[in-house]
């Protein structure tokens, strides 16, 4: 186990972005939690550092509440391949998939259980009676009982899950159930994914978000977004300064090359389709590929990139190399037309602030931002692409559902569903002013439900309800 640190983060940009009463909230929250919790520690503690929107959103969010006056810490756990093979499986049968296939029986849990015990052994040794401990996801979910019996007041956070759950998905919530069972309370990003056999009282509902000042989506002028892009080696684009202004006043400049797979690169002016995700199967990045070479016509010029991290750098996800090399073998499989237009992208992640400024370019360069996810807990890319006015082709799953309205702030297709797949990518290719419509409606939904206060505030009152502190 290792910490991160946590660099204070003025909520001052709040004002600027968030609605009045979205921005009383929060504050209202962030001083209770100060008062309520004044002495103790708000620990955070997930896998990874780098890769995945639980990372970037503890990168993004943890710095206001330290800045506010919350003690405010965050621990990443480590753990072999055996245990993020099991985890992985965990994750995959969350989703109703299968995965790997294998078994989630008694030398899972084992593997599972002698992991989380190494881990207590720093994490005991920090938390105090009285701190509050926000688990994320089923990486760490088996700390909570080991937690509470130290007298912290232990919340879980559930950021994955299934609209209608199958065996599959309930194997894995029996695999973790009784470790859910021990946290003072569960959080489900959306109510669909709560699992049977929790208590009511217990589970709260908290749509995730994204921080509109961060690196992935502070605003990047035009000009610096094709010299970003340019300079990432991700397309071709008229050279320049590659430095990006940053909320904070610092500023970044790109220099890391991304790995390119691609007859050549994406000509400046083309139409650009592009998602950016893990080399997942659950992201269906074959679907996509498969999907816009057969149903975008050749004489709309436009061109897909596929954009993910660098393999070797993601800890938590075993699975990542193996489909980059499915796509990639599929990729070589099209016929010389379809190769000239899909690219892949491999973006680095050595410099987190940097990848997720080349990210954001991206997106911003995008003319179409797709997400069609065969199962996704949220999708905090849709999210990132709709406040950035993208309209986004996504998948009728999950979260992305939950974001989308569809013909009006993006389009909800079928994710195995091709044809329909295809047809939407050329009805927005195709209709520009609906493209448009549809970007602005985007944005706004995203103000109105999804930026940082919305998703602070409720976890900070939750914080202080498990604590036993009257709400701010």
């Amino acid at each position: 186990m290792h910490e991160i640190a946590v660099p204070p983060r003025s909520s001052a940009v709040f004002h600027e972005l968030t609605r009045p009463s979205d921005l009383r909230r929060y504050e209202r929250a962030v001083a209770g939690a100060a008062a309520g919790l004044d002495g103790h520690t708000w620990w955070h503690v997930n896998s990874t550092a780098d890769g995945g929107g639980v990372a970037e959103l503890l990168h993004a969010l943890l710095g206001y509440p330290l800045d506010a006056g919350v003690r405010t810490r965050w621990l990443v756990i480590e753990g072999g391949p055996p245990f993020f093979e099991v985890t992985k499986r965990v994750h995959n049968r969350l989703h109703g998939a299968p995965g790997d296939g294998g078994p989630l029986g008694p030398e899972e849990r084992s593997v599972y259980d002698a992991t989380l015990r190494h881990e207590l052994q720093l994490l005991a040794s920090l938390v105090r009676p009285g701190d509050v401990v926000t688990l994320h996801d089923p990486q760490t979910v088996g700390l909570a009982p080991l937690l509470g019996a130290t007298g912290a007041h232990v919340i879980w956070v559930c950021h994955v899950g299934i609209d209608t759950a199958n065996d599959l998905a309930r194997e894995a919530w029996r695999f973790l159930l009784g470790d859910a069972r021990a946290a003072a309370a569960t959080v489900f990003t959306r109510g669909p994914y709560v699992w049977d056999g929790l208590d009511p009282a217990k589970v709260a509902i908290i749509p995730p978000c994204i921080d509109a000042s961060s690196p992935k989506n502070v605003p990047i002028e035009h000009v610096t977004m094709e010299a970003v892009l340019a300079a990432a080696g991700v397309l071709e684009a008229p050279s320049g300064d590659p430095t990006v202004p940053l909320a904070d006043g610092s500023s970044i400049r790109v220099g890391r090359a991304a790995e390119m797979v691609e007859r050549a690169p994406v000509p400046a002016t083309a139409p650009l389709v592009v998602q950016v995700s893990r080399w997942d199967r659950l992201k269906d990045p074959l679907g996509v590929l498969t999907g816009f070479a057969a149903g975008v016509p050749h004489d709309l010029d436009a061109h897909l990139l596929l954009a993910g991290p660098q393999v070797e750098t993601v800890s938590d996800d075993p699975e990542g190399a193996e489909v980059l090399a499915e796509v990639t073998a599929a990729w070589s499989a099209l016929p010389a037309e379809g190769r000239e237009r899909t690219h892949l992208a491999s973006l680095p992640v050595d410099d987190l602030v940097e990848n997720a400024v080349v990210v954001n370019a991206l997106q911003r360069r995008a003319d179409i931002v797709v997400q069609k996810s065969l199962a996704e807990g949220f999708g905090l890319t849709v999210t990132e692409a709709m406040w950035k006015e993208r309209p986004v082709v996504g998948s009728r799953v999950g979260g992305i559902a939950e974001q989308i309205r569809h013909g009006r702030s993006g389009l909800l297709v079928d994710p195995r569903n091709l044809p329909a797949f295809g047809k939407g990518l050329t009805r927005l290719l195709r209709d520009e002013p609906l493209a448009v419509e549809i970007g602005h409606a985007a944005r706004r939904r995203v103000r109105s439900r999804f930026l940082a206060p919305h998703f602070l505030a409720a976890h900070l009152e939750l914080a202080l309800r498990v604590a036993g502190v009257a709400d701010p």
